[in-house]
């Protein structure tokens, strides 16, 4: 059983590992990002409650998603205090049930970029927007805990220009469905880097 009542950065690598299943397609998480809510300059909840963020403020358990790039979907684990805004980003993941599924969402694509990335791993899942609000252990959403995914590393966020040094990225060692890492090229030296 997984404890979604804990902090994201002690929850984030417990996921590696962990099986997401919805709508008949299961993927093996390899990759996530912890948020640590309002106290995160990097996360969605440090600007406060908006609309958009509402299912983010959730209790945990809930999925939160949002539009990156105004394309992809990306989904998160609302975890950590009732309220708090903390979350994991589902950043990448090996697909191991629903195959076919996948491939004809994402036609000609490799498997093992199928479910990389995070709008990817949205678009494998076939989330969209309304997905968001939606909570695990109900209907057809659920996350449990997974085989051994042998070692867990940390490093820095991807793609953040603020709290970038953070080390609350946690994957699979030498899975290639892990993303590779890209630092943001907005990050000004010591502008709220850690």
């Amino acid at each position: 059983m997984l404890d979604l009542t804990l902090p994201a950065v002690d929850l984030a690598p417990l996921l590696v590992g962990a099986l997401l299943s919805d709508g008949g397609v299961t993927v093996q998480l390899t990759e996530v990002e912890a948020y640590a809510g309002a106290d995160d300059p990097a996360a969605h909840a440090f600007i406060g409650l908006r609309p958009r963020t509402r299912d983010l403020f959730g209790p945990p358990g809930t999925l939160y998603c949002y539009l990156s790039h105004g394309l992809h979907t990306c989904g998160n684990v609302v975890c950590g205090a009732d309220g708090g805004g903390s979350a994991v980003l589902l950043r990448a993941g090996r697909v191991v049930a629903g195959l076919d599924v996948v491939r004809e969402r994402r036609p000609g694509v490799p498997d093992a970029a199928l479910a990389r990335g995070p709008g990817n791993f949205g678009r494998a899942i076939g989330w969209t927007l309304a997905d968001s609000g939606r909570r695990f252990a109900v209907g057809n959403l659920a996350l449990v805990p997974g085989p051994d995914s042998g070692t867990v590393l940390a490093g820095p966020r991807v793609g953040v220009s603020v709290a970038h040094r953070r080390p609350w990225r946690f994957w699979a060692e030498g899975d290639p469905t892990v993303s590779a890492y890209r630092a943001s090229p907005r990050i000004q030296p010591g502008h709220l880097d850690w």
